[in-house]
């Protein structure tokens, strides 16, 4: 497990389009979510010890905030070739298991976590729908204490909503998400050329 932590973006930025297929079979995009007030796009996976950690508190804050307009979707980036635990079949059984009650899509091509500069699992972003454009104003943590809820000080992501739900201002001085690296396809190629070069000296 290699840690990682969220890059600085651009706030005020747009949100990158996509076009993914969900583990109830829809496809979700940017327009699916023309009607919200804000739409909070999470980068995360089904085996990370980061995220098995805090799912029961981004799935308790899209209920919280549903009914104020704020929209939540889960995208799984993870080559399941390196991992199969985050296969799409398994995203199915993840989001049955977890609960899920927003959509959960598999970004296959990893070209969606490209164009957002995902680094790790998780990976929230949050934006603001302003006048059909979703205008990034928050890349940070969920809160002080990913590993322990009990310990939670400060609820960041939810702070960050309630602001953005208020029209205020966000302090640009964000605190970095951290987790498990995403896994690429080309870290899937390092790892088989890796065991097919060990194989090959054991036969030596």
């Amino acid at each position: 497990m290699a840690l990682e932590y969220s890059t600085k973006s651009s706030l005020g930025s747009s949100a990158p389009a996509f076009s993914l297929l969900g583990v109830d079979g829809k496809n979700y995009s940017l327009d699916s979510f023309k009607n919200a007030r804000g739409l909070l796009v999470v980068f995360m996976c089904n085996h990370c010890p980061y995220v098995i950690a805090i799912h029961e508190r981004l799935n308790q804050i899209a209920k919280d905030y549903a009914s104020r307009g704020v929209a939540v979707i889960g995208i799984n980036s993870n080559d399941p070739l390196y991992k199969d635990a985050d296969s799409f079949e398994n995203m199915k059984l993840t989001a049955k298991e977890w609960g899920l009650v927003f959509p959960y899509v598999f970004d296959e091509t990893q070209q969606v976590a490209r164009a957002y500069d995902a680094v790790c699992t998780p990976d929230p972003y949050l934006y603001e729908n302003g006048g059909g454009s979703f205008i990034l104003k928050y890349r940070g943590r969920v809160d002080d204490s990913w590993k322990d809820e009990s310990q939670v000080k400060e609820k960041s992501l939810r702070l960050a909503i309630d602001e953005v739900l208020a029209g205020k201002a966000l302090n640009s001085d964000q605190i970095p998400s951290m987790g498990c690296s995403i896994k690429w396809k080309e870290l899937t190629a390092q790892k088989l050329a890796e065991k097919a070069a060990q194989a090959a000296a054991s036969k030596k």
